[in-house]
């Protein structure tokens, strides 16, 4: 963890998007994740398998900008705790979103076709946001 006025101590590899091939269906499945639960953990496992996706990027987002942040956890908790439930080689974890400076899932998909135009990008949501 970061001492209190620093930038959060974030493995380098969770700011980077995860590696992808061409023609790859890759999932997008983004939360707060605060915190991350088996419930979370199905949602993935079900969505990479009735899609058959390649792979799904749990994107850990810095804060939803339609929820209150007074209990949110820090990103780097959140995003280890993610990585702990997401053990599949398949799931993968990435902050991203801090990278791009928005939590927008509009800026999110733009970036994302932007970056892999030859993947096929699958977005995976909750039933508590789809209800929302």
């Amino acid at each position: 963890m970061s001492a209190i006025g620093a930038a959060p101590d974030i493995r380098h590899n969770w700011l980077k998007l995860p590696h992808s091939e061409p023609g790859n269906r890759i999932g997008i499945f983004g939360g707060s994740f605060n915190p991350p639960h088996s419930g979370h953990r199905l949602v993935a496992a079900t969505a990479m398998n009735r899609l058959e996706l390649d792979q799904i990027w749990w994107f850990v987002t810095p804060g939803n900008p339609l929820k209150s942040h007074s209990d949110l956890a820090p990103l780097e908790l959140r995003l280890s705790r993610t990585s702990a439930l997401a053990d599949h080689p398949r799931m993968k974890i990435t902050a991203y979103e801090t990278i791009l400076g928005s939590p927008y899932t509009a800026k999110t998909i733009k970036a994302l076709k932007t970056l892999r135009p030859t993947v096929r990008f699958v977005w995976v949501m909750g039933a508590d946001n789809l209800a929302g």
